[in-house]
Parts: structure tokens; C-alpha cells; sequence
């Protein structure tokens, strides 16, 4: 099958490799059409990585079933679906209560099998399966991680009715978290350096936006919050960029408020300086948030694309740039330079 494989320069380079296979009866094997990329794919983009060389990547996508192993009920040859590659061993305490978002070996598992999006074929176990409706398209339907990531950092946050809500990045996982908080019922200022993304999430329902390259970010949350400060903060920028917008998230804090920590962080120690005095005293809880799994009973993946079916959670909008697998660093490069191109999510169809 074709596949796009890191290289050693961190860039990828299109081969024909072996395709998997429907190793186990609880197994479905999808031919993938449409593939996404996302904040934590650019974190690895143009980087030196030994262990990834040659490896299969992307974890957001949908395709349609072309197999399925004997004991496989929820799904046949010829569905359209949405594959959800937060897997775990499940073996471990956190996956034997659907919080395999913590497992220990999360991304050695998931690598091996339905972390491989960027592939003409992917296989894994069927619950990380699920079928689509007809009206949601693939497009749509790969941008349903990305709301997962943004579900269960809604679900931590405890967000009510009336909240002032601060959201700073509106990259996918920002403007995600947008269109969740205001159907939580709260009103939003979200921050962001690029002015595309910015007018995209004002027509999402963001009660105001802010450019801070030329905005006082900081005056206009006091404006919008009765000088207070936000109830809820949520950092979505991540990256490259978290030793700046994580303290400024603790400063856009009202005492006794929160800021969920949604944006990525790149391997080993990361020193943020945060005025800890400050934070402790005004009782600002810090909640960092990690992936998505279940929230009780519900699976936070299947949550996400009811409310994208019933129309209550925008995906077409995100999708900003397509390009088929052959031109993924050509996408790479478009998603990377979002301030020239306005990129937001940029998908490949493969």
C-alpha cells in the first residue's frame, strides 16, 4: 500500500510498504480516505527524531471497512467510519476503567496500529470504529479527534451557564473549544496572532476576538469579565508557544477560577516561569487535560460526532486546505505557515 514515511530530515517521503492486516476476530481493517493535520503532528514536523524514522503517522482520519474479523458486530465491509486512535494495552488499572487516555504505554500501542493515518490502509480493534451517518463526511468526519481532545477538556473544566470563557489559540483545537463552551452556554473571548482564524471563529459564535500582536490582550479580558478575569481559561495554543501563553492564561484568571491546560508540550523538562505566590493565593486551579477517552459511561469520540450529525458542532469550517498523501509536505508547509496561508486544518485525502 502507499504510505507516507518520516524521514530523518523529519519530512516524508511516499513508499509502498506492506499493508496490515485483520490480525485478531475483534479487528476491523479500513481503507483510510481522508487523513488530518493537527498542532501535535507540526510539534514533530522538520525535527530529528531516530525513533519515527520510517515510521507511519497521523492519528486523525475516517475511511470505509474493506474487512472484519469473525467477532467483529459493530460494523461490516462497506461502512463509512470515524477511527478513534486513543488506544491503550488494556491491561493497566487506567484502561480497565475507560481512562485509557493515562495508559502507561498509550503511544507505543497506538503507534502500532490505528495511530498510522497516514497510510492507504490502517487496522486495529473494532470499538475504535465507529460507523458514520450519511449526511457526515469524511472531512468532517476527520476533524472529530481533534472535538475529542476539546470534549474532555470541556467535561474537566466543569463549565456552566453564564461562564466568562477565555480560549487562547484558535488553531482546530481552539476553535473547537469555542463552538463546545458556547453550547455550554458561555460567553467567549478567544486569542489568537493570525486574522483568518480570528474571523473564522467569530463566525463560529466568539463573543469577541482579540490579535494580540496588536491588541492589550490582557485590558480587553478585563473588559469583557467586569474586570473580574475569566471563570474558565483555556490553553490551546501549546507548543513552541506554552512558556508564554501558560503564564498569560494564569493572568487572565479570576480568582478562584481555572485554566485547563489543553495544548501540547514538546518531551522532557519544560521550564515556564508562573507566579506561584499569586496563583496560590488566589486559589487558581491549574487542570492540565490529556487526550480524551470516556466521560462515564460515554465514549468522548462518539459524543463529539453526534453533536457534529446534529448539526451542533461545525466541522466544515475548520477545513481550510485540502491535499491528497503525494503532497504532504506541501501540506506540512501550508499548515506551518498559517499566518500566510490562513491555514487552520488542512486534510489529505489519501
Amino acid at each position: 500500500m502507499k504510505a507516507a514515511l518520516k524521514t530523518e530530515n523529519g519530512e516524508f517521503e511516499i513508499q509502498d510498504v506492506e499493508a496490515p492486516k485483520v490480525e485478531k476476530p475483534d479487528w476491523v481493517l479500513a481503507r483510510v480516505r481522508v487523513s488530518g493535520i493537527c498542532g501535535t503532528d507540526l510539534r514533530h514536523w522538520k525535527k530529528d527524531e531516530p525513533e519515527l524514522v520510517h515510521k507511519i503517522m497521523g492519528h486523525e482520519l475516517a475511511g470505509e471497512v474493506v474487512e472484519v474479523g469473525e467477532a467483529v458486530t459493530n460494523v461490516k465491509p462497506g461502512d463509512r467510519v470515524v477511527i478513534e486512535t486513543v488506544l491503550g494495552d488494556d491491561t493497566c488499572d487506567w484502561c480497565n476503567v475507560q481512562q485509557y487516555n493515562l495508559c502507561p504505554n498509550l503511544y507505543p500501542v497506538r503507534m502500532k496500529t490505528v495511530s498510522q493515518a497516514f497510510a492507504a490502509y490502517l487496522a486495529g480493534p473494532s470499538k475504535k470504529f465507529y460507523k458514520l451517518p450519511d449526511h457526515v463526511s469524511f472531512e468532517e468526519a476527520t476533524v472529530l479527534d481533534t472535538f475529542s481532545v476539546c470534549m474532555h477538556a470541556i467535561q474537566l473544566s466543569g463549565i456552566k451557564l453564564n461562564d466568562k470563557v477565555v480560549v487562547i489559540g484558535a488553531g482546530p483545537i481552539g476553535l473547537g473549544q469555542l463552538q463546545l463552551a458556547k453550547i455550554s452556554g458561555a460567553d467567549v473571548l478567544i486569542t489568537d496572532t493570525v486574522d483568518n482564524s480570528l474571523r473564522i471563529a467569530k463566525e463560529l459564535g466568539a463573543d469577541e476576538v482579540v490579535n494580540i500582536k496588536n491588541e492589550d490582550a490582557l485590558k480587553r479580558v478585563m473588559e469583557f469579565t467586569n474586570n473580574r478575569g475569566a471563570d474558565i481559561v483555556f490553553e490551546c495554543a501549546g507548543g513552541p508557544s506554552m512558556p508564554e501563553t501558560l503564564p498569560q492564561a494564569t493572568t487572565f484568571c479570576r480568582r478562584g477560577g481555572k485554566v485547563i491546560i489543553v495544548g501540547g508540550f514538546d518531551k522532557g523538562e519544560i521550564s515556564i516561569p508562573l507566579e506561584w505566590q499569586r496563583i496560590q493565593m488566589s486559589e487558581i486551579k491549574l487542570i492540565p487535560s490529556a487526550s480524551y477517552s470516556y466521560w462515564g459511561i460515554y465514549p468522548e469520540m462518539q459524543m463529539c460526532l453526534d453533536l457534529v450529525a446534529n448539526g451542533k458542532l461545525n466541522a466544515k469550517k475548520l477545513i481550510t486546505h485540502s491535499f491528497s498523501l503525494d503532497d504532504i509536505n506541501k501540506a506540512f508547509e501550508t499548515a506551518q505557515n498559517k499566518e500566510e496561508t490562513g491555514a487552520v486544518f488542512v486534510a489529505l485525502t489519501v
